[in-house]
């Protein structure tokens, strides 16, 4: 006697079919146009699917000899992963963004079409929101309520969390818009679900709820000294303010910040921190920097970048026949270290590089890195030499950040993507 055939029902969240399996071929066709009222989409390709095993009985599949298997579908992708970027303003942020979307392919522009002062960036597999969009107070209204952009008081945590978990789920949301010229708040944008969806700003571990939805966190810590010196290139160059407001704001926000931005590293999975170089003694000019890499242990689907040997702690200068140094040089560090309570591994470089293309030498003694290739971290490197922190650590640091986040992606999707395969019946 024949085996029953099997209908299979695929649900989108806007979108399914039904296909039944033939007991003597294995070829499939689409035997009804709705189930529970839903759309029907004609097509049999698909990404991922979540299978769960219902009692017969949906539209076209009541017939004798048939069991229904009945099979959820995420969406028409992968569901989105989240990353989130937490820093203080003039630190980094948009330069390690440009890396990373770099390491994803594409190039990252503003939504096509809208408006103009758009703080988001999109590329063929990223999605970068600016948190700043969650401002509760224009720049006036932070002015008459006494408060900075830093203080909780000025966002709106609610609707940051209700959207990244939306897009989470693979559905659309409209964005509101900071504008940082004007400082209004701009009619919002639609943002699609991505395949990666990066919210960077100053809160993205804040609040509880929305940390909790993201895959991987990453905290750049720069010391004021530091700080400083980056803020007032940027704020000067790029937004025409004085010297003296820019002394001012940094006075202004530093309680807010050691209130409710600088904790947030401590639920980072990676921490870049960028610190005065102790290659010079007593140095003041703050151009070259000592930059570590504190990487958290026991994370699920990361594994920590290592020099040498996993685990062992080791001091080495490569300067010398395969790596050109002028004064100070350069000097590396790694080794096991504890981090509010959690273990971690760190990789340290102090300098900085004369000639980019030498670094394929650093880059053959680092472990776990993620490459795809020999020598990727090097051409990525070289590929946007011109980016600030291109020729020390941020750069490097920042574009194995880039390639870990991507082997992160990789893993995330295969273990789902497994997992959803073996509930299949």
């Amino acid at each position: 006697m024949a085996s029953a055939a099997a209908t299979v029902v695929y649900v989108a969240p806007s979108e399914c079919f039904v296909r039944r399996a033939s007991p003597r071929t294995s070829k499939t066709a689409i035997v009804s146009s709705s189930f529970h009222g839903k759309a029907v989409s004609n097509s049999l390709s698909l990404s991922t699917e979540v299978a769960a095993l219902r009692a017969a009985g949906s539209k076209g599949s009541r017939r004798r000899g048939h069991r229904a298997l009945v099979v959820c579908k995420a969406g028409p992708e992968q569901r989105p992963i989240i990353i989130g970027l937490a820093a203080d303003s003039g630190c980094g942020k948009s330069t390690f963004m440009r890396r990373l979307t770099s390491v994803f392919g594409g190039t990252a522009s503003p939504p096509k079409g809208g408006n103009p002062d758009s703080n988001t960036l999109i590329s063929d597999t990223t999605t970068v929101i600016c948190l700043d969009d969650y401002h509760s107070l224009d720049r006036n209204g932070r002015k008459e309520k006494g408060v900075t952009a830093l203080d909780p008081r000025a966002n709106d945590f609610d609707l940051m969390y209700e959207q990244v978990k939306a897009i989470k789920e693979g559905k659309p949301i409209e964005k509101p818009i900071y504008n940082h010229v004007t400082g209004l708040l701009d009619p919002p944008e639609r943002i699609e679900p991505p395949k990666i969806f990066v919210i960077e700003g100053l809160h993205p571990m804040f609040d509880e709820r929305v940390r909790s939805l993201l895959d991987f966190s990453i905290y750049l810590d720069i010391s004021d000294d530091v700080k400083f010196a980056w803020k007032i290139q940027r704020d000067m160059a790029e937004r025409g303010h004085s010297l003296e407001s820019i002394k001012a704001s940094i006075a202004a926000r530093k309680p807010d910040f050691d209130a409710y931005i600088d904790p947030q590293k401590q639920h980072a999975d990676i921490v870049i921190q960028v610190l005065p170089t102790q290659l010079i003694p007593d140095d003041n000019e703050g151009k070259i920097l000592r930059v570590r890499m504190i990487m958290k242990e026991g994370v699920k689907y990361f594994e920590p970048v290592y020099l040498y040997d996993e685990g062992s702690t080791i001091s080495w200068i490569p300067c010398g026949r395969k790596l050109t140094c002028s004064y100070p040089g350069i000097k590396f560090f790694y080794g096991p270290d504890t981090y509010y309570g959690n273990e971690v591994s760190v990789l340290e470089m102090d300098g900085q590089f004369d000639k980019l293309d030498e670094l394929i030498y650093v880059e053959s003694h680092l472990s776990n890195i993620s490459t795809k290739f020999y020598g990727e971290i090097t051409q990525q490197m070289l590929k946007h030499a011109d980016f600030p922190g291109s020729n020390n650590g941020t750069g490097l640091f920042q574009t194995i950040v880039g390639l870990k986040i991507r082997d992160v992606y990789e893993r995330i999707i295969a273990s789902e993507t497994a997992s959803l395969e073996s509930a299949k019946v």
